[in-house]
């Protein structure tokens, strides 16, 4: 019960990472004070409004690269928790503020005193790829085409000493798919705890290219479980809720929450999720949905309260043996569709699923194999023991 509200506090970035669905980063749209105030008031002036009757809030920012902007956030998060305050707002003490930063200007004193003053608060994800030549195969500065990787990893001890617990993003395209492996395991040994990892939906994938990311996915496997990596890492590859049908009547929610989040960019355009503002999109045009001027437009946003797993798939995707843990995104169904409809689901990435399952299936199957077996070791000892040495 979280409503995630995002600033586009820029469309500008240090990096133009090769597989970014930002297709229209610039660094002319920089958010103003009067619009980001302007949508906090219009927030918690409609607190009793069905958009905003949520039990907490996750304010998100988000860019281009979010800390280039770090003055303005930390304006922008001063109001908020003094309005929260002053009007006994039921968020106060029940908000996040949230970042997804790429890491390199972490440790700047602005960033850092920003914090220090919200660090009970704050869930602030640094992206790396892995190790050096996978991160610098995509992640490159925009105006050098050099890798980021020395600029972000002398950041990660300082971010895990603030957030011991905090998980990183690893995004997969074709190009870089055989490195996934030593990838996931660089970021254990970087002290990195939980990877979440996943494919781009945009129709990227070349021929043979599942095969080659179901081995890796299993040799990842072996190397987690022959080293008892899974006892303090987890991947969010490997999940044992994947990989079987799906029942329409039992399990038809939509797998992304657009619609249910509210966006805001520099004009001061509420849209349904950052995914469908311009610089988002390929193909599109932007879906807005309103603005702080006149607020959100109910019906604009109708769609994405209608929207389910079976209204947006396909026969072959409700039928498939497979279907539960298969992801997308809405914004790229919108992009990605013949019609002006977010009612068309993309497939782009389904042999990469089905390639996923075959691994996830071979990962847990080998995991309890190891566990039972260790188990019935653990209980012929015990005999041993109970028995003073006389087994029977």
């Amino acid at each position: 019960m979280t409503k995630n509200i995002t600033f586009i506090v820029t469309k500008d970035c240090q990096l133009a990472c090769k597989y970014c669905y930002l297709v229209g980063k610039n660094e002319k749209e920089r958010m103003p004070w009067k619009v980001a105030k302007a949508t906090i008031d219009y927030v918690l002036d409609h607190e009793a409004d069905s958009d905003f009757a949520y039990e907490s809030v996750i304010w998100d920012f988000i860019g281009g690269e979010p800390f280039l902007e770090v003055d303005l956030i930390d304006k922008i998060c001063d109001y908020v928790k003094t309005e929260l305050f002053r009007r006994n707002h039921h968020w106060f003490n029940s908000y996040r503020f949230s970042f997804s930063t790429n890491g390199i200007n972490y440790d700047s004193e602005k960033v850092q005193r920003f914090i220090a003053k919200n660090r009970e608060h704050l869930s602030i994800g640094i992206t790396i790829d892995g190790t050096e030549r996978k991160h610098d195969l995509n992640r490159v500065y925009k105006k050098t085409e050099n890798g980021s990787y020395a600029d972000v990893v002398r950041n990660i001890p300082l971010w895990l000493e603030q957030f011991p617990g905090a998980g990183t993003k690893v995004t997969i395209s074709s190009a870089d798919i055989p490195y996934i492996c030593e990838s996931v395991l660089h970021l254990y040994e970087l002290g990195i705890h939980q990877v979440n990892i996943n494919c781009v939906f945009e129709d990227v994938w070349n021929e043979e290219d599942d095969k080659l990311f179901e081995d890796q996915l299993m040799q990842l496997a072996d190397a987690i479980i022959d080293r008892d990596l899974y006892k303090d890492y987890a991947c969010s590859f490997f999940s044992e809720y994947m990989g079987k049908p799906m029942d329409c009547q039992l399990q038809n929610q939509n797998w992304c929450g657009a619609g249910k989040m509210l966006a805001v960019d520099a004009a001061g355009n509420f849209y349904p999720c950052t995914r469908f503002a311009q610089y988002s999109l390929r193909d599109k045009e932007a879906w807005i949905i309103g603005n702080i001027h006149d607020g959100i437009d109910k019906n604009k946003l109708r769609p994405f309260l209608t929207l389910d797993r079976c209204t947006q798939s396909t026969p072959e995707c409700v039928n498939c043996e497979v279907a539960e843990g298969c992801a997308w995104c809405q914004g790229e169904n919108f992009d990605a569709a013949q019609t002006h409809t977010v009612f068309e689901r993309a497939t782009a990435i389904c042999k990469m699923h089905k390639a996923r399952v075959c691994a996830n299936n071979y990962y847990w199957n080998k995991l309890y194999r190891k566990l039972e077996l260790e188990g019935k070791r653990e209980e012929f000892e015990a005999n041993r023991k109970t028995n003073n040495g006389v087994v029977c």
